[in-house]
This record gives C-alpha cells, structure tokens and sequence, in this order.
C-alpha cells in the first residue's frame, strides 16, 4: 500500500510528460507493482488464515507465474545480450534528448554519471585495502569509505557510448546554428572531481563536445555508461547470482508450502466426508 501511496502521489503532483523518456512511467509503475503485491499477499494471508483452497492455489499459481517470468527473463537477457544492450542504448539517448525537460529525470542522470569524492586512495592490487590522504580517518572507517568509494565511482561514466552523445541534446547540440549557451558542453556530473572542492562548477563540462578524446579526458569523463554497465554486470556476477537466488528462494518455499497446505486441507476434507459417511452407516 506504501507503494501504491507513493505511485498516486508521484502521479498526481508531476506533469503528465514527466520522465516521459523512459520506457515506463516510475509512477505508473510503482501503482501497479503495490497493487499486484497487495493482492498476492492478500490471497495467501486470508488463505491460509481460513483454509480456503481456491486463494491458496491463486496465491501460488501467481507465484508460480512470476518466478518463470523473472527465469525467463534471465534467460533472454543473457540470449539476447546484444538486443538488451541496444534498448538500454535506446532509453540512455532519450533520456539525453529530455534531460532538461524534467529535473527528475535530470537528477537520475547526473546520480549516475557523476562520482562522489569520498576520500583520496589508492586501491592495492589484489586487495580491497584503501591509502588515505586523511591520517585520522580509523582502519573500520577507512574500509568503509573505500567501499562506499569503489560503488560510487563504478558508473562514472559521460554519455551513452560517449560524451558526444550529448549532442542530442537540443541544449548541448554542437551544431552551428545552435545558440544555446551550452552548446558543446557536457552536464558537470560528466566532469573529473577536484580534490578539495566547496563549490560544485556547474560549467566545468563547457564545450567539451569540441575537444578531441584525450584533450577531453583530463576534464570529463570519456567513457559511456553502457560499456561500465556491461564492465560492472561482468565483474559483479556472483553478486547478481546471489540477489537473484534471494528472490527466488522464498517464491519457491511459497509455493511449496502454499502446496502443502493445499494437500493437508484436501485430506481434511476427505477425512470428515468419510466420517461424515460412516456415522451415517448403521452397522458401522
């Protein structure tokens, strides 16, 4: 119902073009997953409360049904890589085209593009151990923020394929006639951090898209987010297997015990009609 509650409201208080680049409406989206859960959830709780057979057997056929979509869509996304890169290449570019038309959708963009400045370090081959400039920080802290370090700076990243990519943009657009005051510039979550920085340069990606590749490099990033998304999945494959063993561990003991419960109702029944059966009988 939170889910819900937070769709309607998302809903009601954006425009109606709002993060229209995306492929689905987060509002939309959100409505009708709370929705789907409440009465998932809603069908084994009152089922199994009440023994009633029908609500258990939805309850379980509907798991049943989003466990092989979920398998199926593993499955297709691991056949169908290259199309499943090209979508997400397609939603990236519409999402450049609207990035001023929606500050939602902006802020998504630059969460993702830019890279937090938590600490200076230097990562030891082989290790997970950080050096830091700050000689105060404790070892516990020290590996924290070098976590938090190496998440955060996994995605920084300019563009779709590249930083030229922003030239889709009618703001950044590099053409000629073009006489936006952004033009052949990059967003400032495409740019390098400056160590010890108070103030965020919002212009420091001003006409980037006019430099070569290594000019452009000691400024902004270069790199597009579909290759560090495709790097990030790559390296990161145990964990995607666990997430998705996660999911899938408690759907399948839902169903199984969905089914068990069925079964022990079933044979309830079956045992009070027989005795039902032969109470009635006289020689019994």
């Amino acid at each position: 119902m939170v889910m819900v509650g937070v769709g309607v409201y998302a809903r009601l208080m954006k425009h109606a073009a709002a993060l229209a680049s995306l492929a689905v409406d987060p509002a939309i989206l959100l409505i009708v997953v709370g929705i789907l859960m409440f009465l998932l959830t809603f069908c084994g709780c009152i089922g199994s409360l009440r023994e009633n057979i029908c609500l258990l057997q939805t309850f379980s056929l509907c798991l049943t049904i989003v466990f092989l979509l979920q398998l199926a869509a593993g499955v297709l996304g691991f056949v169908f890589s290259d199309k499943a890169r090209g979508k997400v290449n397609e939603i990236i570019n519409n999402a450049i085209v609207h990035y001023r038309d929606d500050l939602d959708l902006q802020n998504l963009i630059d969460f993702g593009q830019k890279k937090p400045v938590f600490l200076e370090h230097l990562l030891l081959p082989g290790s997970m151990v950080c050096r830091s400039s700050k000689p105060e920080t404790g070892l516990k802290e020290l590996t924290a923020e070098c976590v938090k370090q190496n998440i955060y700076t996994t995605f920084s990243c300019c563009g779709g394929i590249s930083y030229k990519d922003w030239s889709q943009n009618m703001y950044f657009n590099c053409s000629e006639d073009n006489p936006s005051r952004e033009r052949c510039s990059v967003p400032y979550s495409c740019c390098l951090p400056t160590p010890n920085q108070a103030v965020i340069n919002t212009m420091c990606g001003q006409g980037m898209q006019a430099l070569d590749y290594l000019e452009a490099s000691k400024v902004i990033y270069t790199n597009g987010c579909i290759d560090r998304l495709v790097n990030w999945i790559h390296s990161n494959l145990f964990l995607l297997g666990g997430v998705a063993l996660g999911l899938a561990i408690p759907q399948l003991v839902g169903i199984l015990l969905s089914m068990i419960l069925v079964n022990q109702i079933k044979d309830q029944i079956k045992l009070q009609l027989y005795n039902q059966q032969h109470r009635a009988d006289p020689w019994y």
